[in-house]
């Protein structure tokens, strides 16, 4: 057994829905599970849509609606050829839309958009790509079977960015899915979306339709985790940024956790924590270019030359300098400091330390007022925003020599904020001003991977 997952731009119209359909065919005899995202672009319409509601502008978001619900129908009829299914399709879309249409009427009236509407709103791009997924692949005699993701994806009611319950979804998912696989059915269900014990439909966070394939792989014990995506692996840097970036043929769990944490958009950072405890090979692959062998993610590779095996980016980083002599020889003061972004749900992406002072790195100002009126009960604290965090990525970098020179001298004339290595052995981090990203990976890519 195999997990699928494709992602927006696997199904982005009718042309890709047809090849993700091809490439699902070709594994059959491996007893795929498919995973599915909405179409691309359609979660982010959706959510603009709410939004506008939100602030008054009501026609404008219904426009934008029937704009979506257009796409899907135009996908459905250019992939679908028998008539009465896609009336029927048609008739389930507008349903759908209408939902939406009241949701978005009530947040215009009550002028509140809670996390809970969010949700509801934002689930039904992933409702709706399976929906015609699984229609076209019965209209060609292939044995599928559309399971609501919220039969088995059960997670807590954190809205927008729910906890899987990872004990009730391995008995759901082993209940609902083995039998379908030892009938000889093809599974597809949504990514991205759960449901909370109460029936409530909650959401995974953005680029949840990884860890859904993740989780489903861990729970029922696959074979491989394949995401297929529109680039041909785990490169050696964003393309966007180093045209020339080059793919990995295979890279360890440690490192492709690294990557997606610290910015690589192939993965979502939290996709392949269930496959490293299963030990599960995850492949990430390109739908539109389905013979190309795509990037191996396992837990011990074998050994490489390469030092460096990529440079990663992530931009929106905001660092928190926290000073106070009453740190200098005090225990305790790292504690409240990380207790106050604990109570906050804020995560740290990087911290660094001296006698009197520390520096801390997030990604997620939602509580940034929060957490410096409470750091400033004892401390002197100071906020420097629109930063970046660079980051050199391998596991022998810390066992070679030379390299922190290597990475020091490529980034010569582009001011360092900070600096993070030790608490990695296979991460070297530093913080930058955004208008600095595009040229310092170039520069780091060019010293390690030449030009």
């Amino acid at each position: 057994m195999i997990v699928m997952k494709f992602g927006g731009t696997s199904v982005e119209d009718a042309r890709a829905m047809n090849n993700v359909i091809n490439i699902i065919l070709k594994a059959q005899s491996q007893h795929p599970i498919v995973v599915l995202s909405a179409i691309a672009g359609a979660t982010n319409t959706l959510l603009k849509a709410a939004s506008m509601s939100l602030e008054g502008q009501l026609d404008e978001a219904h426009a934008r609606l029937n704009q979506l619900l257009e796409r899907h129908v135009t996908i459905a009829e250019n992939l679908i050829d028998d008539r009465p299914t896609i009336q029927q399709l048609i008739l389930s879309f507008k349903r759908r839309f209408e939902e939406l249409k009241n949701i978005c009427h009530g947040i215009a009236l009550l002028g509140e958009l809670t996390p809970r509407s969010l949700d509801a709103i934002a689930s039904i791009g992933e409702r709706l790509s399976t929906l015609i997924l699984a229609e076209a692949m019965e209209q060609r005699g292939i044995p599928v079977e559309l399971v609501d993701a919220r039969t088995f994806m059960i997670t807590d009611d954190h809205f927008t960015a729910a906890h899987p319950l990872f004990d009730l979804i391995n008995a759901k998912a082993t209940e609902i899915f083995l039998p379908l696989i030892q009938a000889g059915k093809i599974p597809i269900t949504q990514g991205f979306v759960g449901v909370t014990p109460k029936g409530i439909t909650t959401t995974l966070g953005r680029g949840g339709s990884d860890y859904t394939a993740s989780i489903l792989g861990a729970a029922l014990g696959a074979k491989e985790i394949q995401i297929w995506t529109d680039v041909d692996g785990v490169l050696t840097a964003d393309p966007r940024i180093v045209p020339n970036a080059r793919k990995l043929d295979v890279i360890s769990f440690n490192e492709a956790s690294e990557l997606a944490y610290f910015g690589a958009k192939v993965l979502h950072p939290s996709t392949i924590l269930p496959a490293i405890q299963k030990n599960i090979p995850v492949i990430v692959l390109n739908s539109k270019n389905p013979e190309n062998t795509g990037t191996r993610i396992i837990s011990n590779p074998p050994p490489s030359t390469l030092a460096v095996k990529a440079i990663a980016s992530k931009k929106g980083i905001t660092v928190i300098n926290v000073i106070s002599t009453r740190m200098l020889m005090a225990y305790g003061f790292l504690e409240m400091i990380f207790s106050i972004f604990s109570k906050y749900k804020t995560p740290v992406d990087l911290v660094s330390t001296s006698e009197v002072a520390v520096s801390l790195t997030i990604d997620t100002t939602t509580h940034l007022d929060q957490i410096v009126v409470e750091l400033e009960e004892a401390a002197e604290v100071n906020v420097l925003t629109d930063k970046a965090i660079v980051s050199v990525i391998g596991e022998r970098i810390r066992s070679t020599e030379g390299i922190a020179h290597r990475v020091f001298n490529a980034l010569k004339n582009i001011n360092i904020i900070m600096i993070s290595q030790g608490a990695s052995e296979i991460n070297m981090s530093m913080v930058i001003d955004e208008t600095d990203v595009e040229e310092a990976v170039q520069r780091l890519h060019a010293e390690f991977f030449g030009q």
